[in-house]
């Protein structure tokens, strides 16, 4: 694979002098054309050998381009804001909006690359990471992104020469290290690693393209003229093309059953009950996040329901159990500009608590899949890939220790009817109600249908759906209740589990 890479490619001085002038030009207004029309991100990776030209190919697009509209990104070791959240958070959160580019210096495929290399995964879970990877690729360009992967190489006996080389210039000597020496003993094993990589990762939609980095002159040419192909044939492509659908087709159900109709609505409490379960597990979930081990674990609690369900209230019987500084309520509505401008989940990977926090989402990612689905706000092809990307994101957040507690809750039609009269006719309710809410009644078994395919293709063992029968409210706010205590007291379960089997 990397044989091409090693061919000894040269460009002389006065081929680069005449052909860099014209390239710059063409490369900075396809650059401005991007930004214009800022229906697309451009995403760029430069990976490859230590000492093959990433910092010096980096800083040539700076200069190249307008700087005010590239966004470089170091990524060297996490931080520990970083380390609080899934490992992809850091990524999520600096990706570039539409019109802009993002240069990535160390990117997702780092901490694999070296885990394998240094034996600190095996090939399965290496498989797992790069799988992973495609499929977050996968969701960048489906949502439009433009994605540049460079991998820069250089055969053994070249990368020992440049970093000689390096190391003997008092003006360069500082970018050499231990480090890069270290790596560089483990050549061979970074080769086969890297390799591995490449082959695995290198898609249709992201591919990975191989530049020989041994001379500066061919090796700029080469990425700017690359870069300028692609940036102008995505110009030419204008909008993002629709997203093919890589999921099974929804089939309806034959016989008109489906798991919100196995829902007992009629489920009542009486005050008195509800009051002492009310203090009992309010009492409980304190108790749980004052636990010394909770600042292990994060949670997130997710309302969805039906309007009027009684999501508002739910969420205050929760937060009147925490002190303050334990919680944040995201309250998600329409999309801002901003959000528009970046893939859907990114503004909901923004909004990851670090550990030792709760974070209740009062509507959440599953807008995708119901309202947009719904009112048509996007393509069937983003609401049926939607379904693996959900999954995706709850996986990854299960993995890092975020306890992923979801909630619909569930009331019937005639009982919703009944609340949003109750609202109209009541002042201080008023404000609750809308044209919209009206209007959504109207299409109540589209939603239902839409709630039973989420259901049915998001809830999973490590991010369940529990199911609230909400026509009762004092019902529903005690088995919510009850439903979070389970989750976090199992999750800290686990962690003290773990801190035996260390201490054995």
């Amino acid at each position: 694979m990397f044989e091409s890479a090693e061919l000894g490619h040269k460009i002389d001085k006065e081929t680069y002098k005449s052909e860099e002038p014209a390239l710059r030009e063409a490369l900075l207004e396809a650059q401005m054309d991007t930004l214009r029309l800022a229906k697309y991100p451009v995403v760029i990776l430069i990976g490859g050998v230590d000492g093959a030209g990433r910092g010096e190919t980096v800083n040539l697009l700076n200069e190249w381009m307008d700087p005010r509209h590239v966004q470089v990104h170091g990524m060297g070791e996490p931080t520990d804001e970083e380390l609080q959240r899934p490992p992809m958070w850091r990524f999520w959160r600096v990706l570039p909006p539409k019109g802009k580019t993002g240069v990535f210096l160390g990117s997702w495929y780092t901490e694999p690359i070296l885990q394998k290399v240094f034996s600190e995964i095996d090939d399965a879970a290496m498989v797992e990471s790069l799988d992973r990877i495609t499929r977050f690729e996968k969701m960048l360009t489906d949502e439009g992104a433009l994605v540049l992967k460079f991998w820069f190489h250089l055969s053994k006996e070249k990368q020992k020469k440049r970093l000689s080389d390096l190391e003997k210039d008092p003006k360069t000597r500082w970018r050499v290290t231990e480090r890069d020496w270290e790596h560089f003993k483990m050549y061979e094993k970074f080769r086969a690693v890297s390799e591995m990589t490449i082959r695995h990762t290198s898609s249709a939609e992201a591919p990975w393209i191989i530049v020989e980095g041994a001379d500066p002159r061919y090796r700029s040419l080469t990425v700017g003229k690359i870069l300028l192909e692609a940036l102008k044939k995505r110009l030419e492509q204008g909008e993002a093309k629709p997203a093919a659908i890589h999921a099974p087709p929804l089939l309806p159900s034959i016989d008109n059953l489906h798991i919100l109709k196995t829902l007992d609505l009629t489920q009542k409490l009486d005050k008195k009950t509800y009051e002492a379960e009310l203090e009992k597990y309010q009492g409980k979930l304190n108790l749980l996040s004052r636990d010394p081990d909770f600042k292990k674990i994060s949670v997130i609690v997710m309302f969805e329901g039906n309007d009027a369900a009684g999501k508002g209230g739910g969420i205050r019987r929760v937060t009147s159990a925490l002190e303050a500084r334990v919680y944040n309520i995201i309250p998600i509505a329409a999309p801002t500009d901003e959000e528009r401008a970046q893939p859907y989940l990114w503004r909901f990977w923004r909004h990851l608590p670090r550990r030792g926090q709760l974070t209740i989402f009062d509507r959440s990612w599953y807008g995708r899949v119901l309202v947009e689905r719904i009112e048509g706000y996007c393509s069937e092809a983003d609401w049926m890939r939607a379904y693996g990307e959900i999954n995706d994101f709850e996986e990854q957040m299960a993995e890092h220790g975020v306890v992923v507690v979801k909630f619909w809750l569930s009331i019937s039609n005639e009982e919703q009817l009944r609340r949003f009269k109750e609202r109209e006719d009541t002042p201080f309710k008023r404000f609750k109600i809308t044209e919209e809410d009206w209007r959504n009644r109207e299409k109540w078994g589209d939603y239902e249908r839409a709630v039973c395919d989420m259901v049915e293709r998001t809830s999973t063992d490590i991010a369940p759906w529990t199911l609230v029968e909400a026509n009762d409210k004092l019902f529903a706010r005690i088995k919510i209740l009850k439903t979070l205590c389970n989750r976090v007291e199992a999750a800290l379960d686990k962690v003290k589990g773990k801190e035996k089997g260390k201490k054995k």
